[in-house]
């Protein structure tokens, strides 16, 4: 069974190098990794070590729902893991037949430990970090963006690109020194959504504000929306269907001073209660949801069209 589903493997579908980022290390994969050898090493360092992941253009993802979205929305895949002379599911055994994937088999232990769980799991997918373009946010009269301002958890980070994708956001933005997005706590938290949903990294805000400004120049008039709790407006009194970028800051200290800068206008959150403050991405979640209200709540009309 292990030889039938590596045999010619490498030759089907995506391929090992379908998608990979200019200067990633292409290797012939065994067809089975039993040991703490050096490819279960670098699957390893993946699970913690971000450069490690850059230089190899390379992330894990875990879990059925999470994998499913990402060959559900052609997500460059490099390879399918599964736990050797162990029966799957239906669906895994799908996956690794028709996926267009290549699969290596992986000693169940081995397998738990990339797992980060107490048994194997079915499957884990080795994905391609995909470029930090602002340009794969699709703009238009309806767009609604997210700049989530140097984050320093991972969780929030797939928290807020959840939400960005349940109220219909055109895509995230993460600025600055943050965490990263393709750790895999990050990945997890997303449930999936990142592979729907354009993430993108940028180094700074006025990287981001070149973006914005050339929408601008081509008549695409975005505002840019920060949240803070000493904001001038409540965010209810606030027109947020336009197009929009809103700008979400640190767990800590809020948006940066350069952030601030750059906002056309800050809206605060009223919050009652012994809590000082919202939670980053929860606040960034209240801002969504009262675009999308705004908005007539297109996306969830959308979804339910479609269903």
């Amino acid at each position: 069974m292990l030889d039938r589903r590596n045999q010619g493997g490498p030759q089907r579908g995506r391929g090992a190098g379908h998608g990979a980022s200019k200067g990633a290390r292409r290797t012939k994969a065994p067809d089975r990794v039993r040991s703490r050898n050096d490819q279960f090493q670098t699957w390893q360092a993946l699970l913690t070590n971000r450069n490690k992941r850059q230089r190899l253009g390379e992330f894990l993802i875990h879990g059925v729902r999470p994998i499913s979205l990402a060959v559900e929305h052609e997500w460059p895949l490099r390879r399918l893991l599964y736990p050797a002379e162990q029966k799957l599911s239906t669906w895994a055994e799908g996956l690794l037949r028709d996926g267009g994937v290549p699969s290596i088999a992986v000693d169940p232990e081995l397998l738990r430990e990339l797992g980060e769980r107490e048994s194997a799991p079915e499957l884990i997918a080795v994905g391609a970090i995909k470029p930090d373009d602002l340009d794969r946010l699709a703009t238009g009269p309806d767009f609604l963006g997210v700049a989530f301002d140097r984050p320093t958890n991972p969780g929030n980070i797939g928290t807020l690109v959840r939400s960005a994708d349940a109220f219909g956001a055109s895509g995230l933005l993460v600025s600055g020194h943050a965490a990263d997005i393709y750790d895999p706590k990050a990945v997890r938290a997303s449930t999936g959504s990142m592979f729907r949903l354009p993430v993108v990294r940028s180094p700074s805000p006025d990287k981001v504000l070149d973006w914005v400004t050339a929408r601008r120049e081509s008549g695409l008039p975005i505002r840019i929306v920060g949240t803070d709790e000493h904001g001038e407006t409540p965010v209810t009194d606030c027109d947020l269907t336009g197009p929009v970028l809103l700008v979400v800051g640190n767990e800590t200290l809020g948006m940066s001073a350069r952030w601030r800068e750059l906002c056309d206008e800050t809206v605060s959150i009223p919050i009652g209660g012994a809590a000082s403050s919202l939670n980053a991405a929860s606040a960034g979640t209240l801002m969504l949801y009262e675009s999308a209200r705004q908005r007539g709540f297109p996306a969830a009309h959308q979804a339910r069209t479609r269903d």
